[in-house]
């Protein structure tokens, strides 16, 4: 994080000083408020982090917990143990119902709702990047052909890391459409 410092010339007028004074004090304020948040997130982390422990240690599972802030939100990830993938499920349903549980446990001590973003076993991170690429390409191939594409149904955190990524490809452009657990990114020329 950066931030500036005004410096204020001593020769200047009282009424320039006192019109300055409120500006600092504001970015004070506003890295007070930011240290609060970091420390809200820190702090969810860490109850993320002992409610998964707990979680391990009744399964008999080994694994890592790392918690990080990041992007205004706690993440919490779980390498280590070979055991961990059955943690994942199929496309990844067991790991985000894991992640709501995860996220309940955080609003009931803190009593404000949880963005925490959970991983384990590195799938959420290898998942990006496999969407990424489907994103990108498909993007690409829309352009060329002209053709809108529908992808297959994702989780609101897949269909977010494709629409991110098509974004980075001019001329095309993607919404999402259909209800819940079938909802889908539809990609199509702009225009």
């Amino acid at each position: 994080m950066s931030e500036t410092v005004d410096t204020i010339d001593a020769d200047q007028d009282e009424e320039t000083t006192a019109s300055a004074a409120p500006a600092a004090g504001a970015s004070a304020e506003a890295a007070d408020e930011k240290q609060g948040g970091d420390d809200l997130l820190v702090q969810e982390g860490d109850i993320a982090g002992d409610y998964l422990e707990r979680l391990l240690d009744l399964l008999d599972y080994d694994g890592d917990i790392d918690l990080d802030v990041e992007a205004g939100r706690a993440i919490i990830s779980i390498d280590g143990g070979e055991d961990l993938e059955k943690l994942v499920g199929p496309r990844g349903t067991v790991l985000e119902a894991l992640q709501e549980l995860t996220r309940l446990a955080v609003q009931q001590e803190t009593g404000s709702r949880s963005r925490l973003m959970l991983d384990i076993a590195g799938w959420r991170a290898d998942r990006r990047e496999e969407l990424r690429e489907l994103g990108r390409s498909t993007a690409e191939s829309v352009l060329s052909s002209g053709e809108r594409v529908r992808l297959q149904p994702m989780s609101p955190f897949e269909r977010k890391v494709v629409h991110d990524a098509v974004a980075t490809v001019d001329g095309v452009t993607s919404e999402s459409e259909g209800e819940d657990p079938k909802r889908r990114v539809v990609i199509f020329p702009e225009g």
